[in-house]
């Protein structure tokens, strides 16, 4: 079983579904040279294969991280790079190449605890 992603003209994911695993060629119809190429033909969208255990470029059990993250609706994927991650949360949030997440200019100040991140102030609200 793979999941593959649905991107707009933007490279915005659109939709993700679960489909036939990449590496059963065997029954890739005829003319194509991968399940992306025929879910790109059949649904007159690009598509590109996501893998459901990556997340911040780390594959879940242990075995290679493919495209930085999961894709979700709503989340870029840059063809330069050959990743999916979020979109930017807050102006002041920065995009790290290595686990493909947004960060904060100032990191969260507890875990376990409920914190909002406020814009203006540029700091970690503690949520009640």
């Amino acid at each position: 079983m793979a999941h593959y992603a649905f991107l707009d003209e933007n490279n915005i994911v659109l939709e993700v579904l679960v489909g036939i695993d990449e590496t059963n060629t065997d029954e890739l119809f005829d003319g194509f040279s991968s399940w992306e190429e025929y879910y790109t033909d059949l649904k007159g969208k690009t598509c590109k294969r996501t893998s459901y255990n990556t997340f911040k470029n780390e594959h879940k059990l242990g075995g290679t991280a493919f495209r930085g993250n999961y894709a979700g609706i709503g989340y870029v994927y840059d063809a330069d790079n050959d990743v999916f991650y979020q979109q930017k949360p807050y102006n002041s949030w920065t995009l790290n190449t290595d686990t493909w997440h947004w960060e904060a200019p100032v990191e969260y100040p507890e875990l376990g605890v409920n914190y909002d991140w406020n814009e203006d102030t540029q700091s970690w609200d503690l949520v009640e």
